[in-house]
């Protein structure tokens, strides 16, 4: 039996621009992107076994179980790669991190797996086959998986690191509202195909905050209220390096945070 714990850091998008759409149907992006110290933990247990088996738990009542979590879809990867067999995995997953916030909740605990599985069987994948396992599951896994701050391009799995810089990083999101990428992406698309837009999309720094606030008042008043906030990812998370955000009914507030300088980490 090996046991393993590690820290999965949120990421926020310091700018995110849509450059064009793929022939795959996923868009070519550019955003620079940064890690922060919000953490999900995993704890996990693989047992040698008569047959292969994969178990999640957690403390949210607000992610599934089951083949659907894309932590389960990480651990099914890996053994697949690798060809292994009959172990059964284990994985107690401690969400701080939002669901459906802008955050990649889902996509670093997915790196969080493959990387702890990983050091588990002692590297079995080289760094550049870890990152190919990545990107074959999502957008943000390369730089969630590394941290840090990093120029991303085409669906954010090329990654350019950049000069790491200390900052003072506050969070706010509406409470009971997410938005999935398929949304804000699809609310791109229908909004760059009109004229009439009655917000101008050089004033955001994130297209998908351009493409999808005149859908939802919570976003709108958000910017109001902080003017230099700008949301990160698909949202509904706003961000602000330098207003502090009032606690009041709901929100979702979580002011003090900094940027960090790592990414998957062993604790």
């Amino acid at each position: 039996m090996k046991t393993i714990k590690v820290q999965c850091p949120a990421k926020i998008n310091l700018t995110l621009k849509i450059v064009n759409k793929r022939e795959d149907g996923f868009h070519n992006i550019e955003s620079i992107m940064q890690t922060i110290n919000l953490y999900d933990y995993l704890d996990i247990t693989v047992i040698e076994s008569d047959r292969t088996k994969i178990i999640l738990e957690g403390n949210s009542d607000e992610i599934p179980y089951d083949k659907s979590n894309l932590v389960y879809k990480a651990a099914e990867l890996f053994l697949t790669s690798t060809k292994l067999k009959n172990y059964e995995i284990h994985v107690h997953i401690e969400k701080n991190i939002p669901v459906s916030a802008g955050l990649a909740g889902g996509s670093t605990n997915a790196a969080g797996m493959l990387f702890a599985l990983n050091k588990i069987f002692n590297n079995i994948m080289n760094d550049d086959e870890l990152n190919d396992l990545c990107a074959k599951l999502g957008s943000d896994l390369n730089f969630c998986l590394n941290g840090g701050r990093a120029m991303t391009r085409g669906r954010g799995e090329i990654i350019e690191p950049k000069e790491f810089r200390q900052l003072n990083i506050n969070l706010i999101k509406p409470i009971g509202l997410g938005i999935s990428a398929k949304e804000a992406y699809t609310s791109f698309a229908q909004k760059t195909s009109t004229d009439n837009n009655r917000h101008l999309r050089r004033e955001f720094v994130n297209d998908l905050e351009w493409a999808i606030i005149d859908k939802y008042p919570e976003l709108q008043e958000i910017r109001k209220k902080y003017p230099t906030s700008v949301m990160t990812g698909s949202g509904s998370t706003y961000f602000s390096t330098r207003e502090t955000f009032k606690e009041e009914d709901g929100y979702w507030i979580k002011n003090g945070l900094t940027t960090t300088p790592d990414g998957i980490k062993i604790v």
